[in-house]
């Protein structure tokens, strides 16, 4: 692991030298991913300098054990040291785990009603509402490219876009079926109901990630559907994509033109079909966890929101919070750093046995 710092520590320098070059600056790209580079070292070499100079405290202070004057003030520094490098290096066993290559990437959301009829429909809304103010608090920024609504305003399928830093590292921890139990607003009688909704995170990603021949994929275009009046596009400028190998079906409506629609689906059709592939590769390994929390799969259920009890509880990890109604405004963080954590123990674990 030492020899690993090292090198990262030089890498990290070669860095800074090559920013602060002015001819870097002819060439933006270039700039945009050396500061990328520079951004996910710094963590891993701060915690190691850091490190290194708990390690000189430690020896500086044990030298000094020998002087009777010295001596007890010498073994609380020695112990603070030691207490220190510790933590830092059980910091950088989490930081060199591997990266996940998509962490940086934005998210394609996509939230479906499930079980429970127009109350998993206004469940599922709920579900977007809480996203939506989710990414508010983390200065992310979304873009919903297909809705398909019920009459009451329920969410019968949506797509969206999330564009933001980190954005796939921690949302990506909520795809799978999430449960609700309340009373329905379109219930008079005052029973809790049970419903779902099913929310899948993708990755974003460019055609360029994943080959597409354009033999491959039928566009339709068609007229936007909305609320009715004023709000229906005149024009046929929704498009439909089908991926006639696979039968993966995309559909965009929410941009004014055919070309905005035409390129948003055809970067949610790419992580589509990203995620068709990474899931066949996962079922010829079914004996080894995926990457996520638990198995990941959508059919699973991960999370229940019991409003009579105002708790909220992810059934991956076994963490109950009563704090329901500010989880519903967005409130994520404790459960999705939670699973980060567990995420980073399993595989800390799965890396000693190897």
């Amino acid at each position: 692991m030492q020899e690993k710092l090292r090198a990262l520590d030089l890498r990290y320098q070669a860095l800074e030298a090559q920013l602060s070059a002015p001819e870097t600056y002819q060439d933006p790209d270039l700039v945009a991913k050396l500061n990328r580079e520079q951004r996910e070292l710094e963590p891993v070499v701060t915690a190691h300098r850091s490190l290194e100079r708990a390690r000189r405290d430690m020896a500086e202070a044990e030298e000094m054990t020998g002087d009777p004057e010295l001596s007890e003030m010498a073994r609380e520094e020695f112990a603070r040291a030691k207490g220190e490098a510790e933590r830092l290096e059980q910091e950088l066993k989490i930081l060199l785990l591997p990266k996940d290559p998509n962490d940086h990437k934005n998210v394609v959301l996509e939230i479906r009603a499930g079980v429970g009829g127009e109350e998993a429909a206004l469940f599922a809304h709920s579900l977007h509402r809480m996203y939506a103010m989710y990414a508010e608090r983390r200065g992310w920024k979304v873009d919903v490219v297909n809705l398909s609504e019920t009459e009451l305003g329920g969410v019968k399928e949506l797509s969206a876009v999330v564009e933001g830093e980190g954005a796939y590292s921690r949302l990506k921890f909520e795809s799978g079926v999430h449960r609700v139990q309340r009373v329905p607003e379109t219930e008079s009688g005052g029973r809790i109901h049970t419903s779902t909704a099913t929310v899948a995170v993708l990755p974003e990603l460019e055609e360029v990630d994943v080959h597409l021949d354009p033999a491959d994929i039928e566009m339709q275009v068609f007229r936007s559907s909305g609320a009715g009046g004023q709000h229906v596009n005149k024009t046929s400028s929704a498009v439909r994509l089908i991926h006639k190998p696979t039968g993966t079906v995309v559909e965009c409506q929410q941009e004014r033109s055919q070309f905005q629609n035409r390129d948003k689906a055809m970067r949610i059709l790419a992580s589509k079909l990203y995620e068709a592939e990474q899931e066949r590769v996962n079922q010829e390994f079914e004996s080894q966890r995926r990457s996520q929390v638990g198995s990941g799969m959508r059919n699973e259920r991960i999370r229940t929101y019991n409003f009579p009890q105002g708790r909220v509880t992810d059934h991956r990890i076994g963490l109950t919070l009563y704090k329901l109604d500010a989880v519903m405004d967005g409130d994520l963080d404790e459960l999705i750093d939670a699973l980060i954590t567990a995420d980073q123990a399993e595989r800390l674990k799965a890396g000693e046995q190897d």
